[in-house]
């Protein structure tokens, strides 16, 4: 499954993990300003935000996985199987397929705020790409340097969520995945204290216990904690270099080795990428399974008033730099 997080020091930086069993073959796909967006029911929208971000690319249109746009506005969609309903065209709604709901958003939203006025009257469609591609069960994080919300749609409807963490994973609903942060308030990065039992004497054995209690497994719910704990008590600089370099780190905490997660008989999730953008600049940074040497994309270098999509498939082979 997935982890996306959010990260603020002097700059904002939103991104994810991508862990499944195959690729589809994802590039960092820019969409410039006038590349034509022709939605399902919604029309075209010619004019628009540019966005950087991780596509699968077919037919000339990108299907992000996540993406920034030029104004710092970040989304992601993370598999929400089981809990996920798509409805059928509403009247007097804005009707959204769910594969262009990050495009719908970041398109025309510079802000979370504005994304929530648009949010009260979208409704997403069960329309599905193409008859090879069927509808994906996703919910959605979208987040600025200011805030952040999750957005669901399940069978009561769509909800829209704070999250004041900054992370999302995968099921259970998100209102779950943060009332179980309750059982881990006793969490502490420092040294723990002896509250087992009145007269028994335990001992620290070693150093580094801080956060013991910590969940290690690869459970969607143990993500979310590991990647909240460590989100939320991270420290690094304030400068690019090191900003990216923490944000790499904290998503590290969730990282996903091939052999660990059996999904069916001999295959298994890995993390096939992780990304960090910087949203305020515009610079996408990953990394993927095989290459852990950090590359990066500047939207900024592009022609962002072109009308052609502009693709740079992932660097996969390792890159290693010998020093003798």
């Amino acid at each position: 499954m997935c982890t996306a997080a959010t990260y603020l020091t002097k700059d904002f930086y939103f991104g994810r993990t991508l862990d499944y069993e195959f690729s589809y073959g994802d590039e960092v796909t820019v969409t410039p300003r006038n590349y034509p967006f022709h939605f399902t029911q919604m029309g075209s929208m010619d004019v628009h935000y540019a966005i950087i971000g991780m596509a699968y690319v077919t037919d000339d249109y990108p299907l992000y996985y996540d993406a920034v746009n030029e104004k710092g506005l970040g989304m992601a969609g993370l598999n929400f199987v089981g809990n996920a309903v798509y409805r059928k065209r509403e009247a007097g709604r804005h009707n959204v397929a769910q594969f262009e709901f990050i495009a719908w958003i970041l398109s025309q939203c510079a802000t979370v705020s504005e994304a929530r006025d648009v949010l009260k009257r979208t409704n997403l469609l069960d329309t599905p790409f193409s008859d090879k591609l069927p509808v994906a069960e996703l919910h959605w994080i979208i987040a600025d340097r200011r805030e952040a919300i999750t957005v669901e749609q399940v069978q009561e409807g769509m909800k829209i969520y704070d999250n004041p963490v900054g992370v999302l994973t995968n099921n259970p609903p998100f209102e779950q995945q943060m009332f179980a942060l309750n059982n881990y308030m006793h969490l502490s990065t420092g040294a723990p204290e002896n509250t087992f039992a009145p007269g028994l004497a335990l001992d620290r054995y070693s150093r580094g216990m801080g956060a013991i209690g910590l969940p290690g497994d690869l459970s969607s719910q143990s993500r979310f904690v590991r990647a909240v704990f460590t989100r939320m008590n991270s420290v690094s600089g304030e400068g690019e270099a090191e900003s990216v370099s923490q944000f790499f780190h904290i998503l590290g905490s969730v990282e996903q080795q091939r052999g660990c997660c059996e999904v069916e008989k001999g295959k298994y999730e890995i993390t096939i990428y992780t990304s960090c953008c910087n949203a305020d600049r515009g610079i996408y940074y990953y990394t993927s399974y095989d290459n852990h040497q950090i590359t990066a994309v500047d939207m900024h270098r592009e022609n962002l008033d072109s009308d052609r999509l502009i693709r740079y498939p992932l660097i996969k082979e390792e890159q290693m730099k010998m020093q003798n």
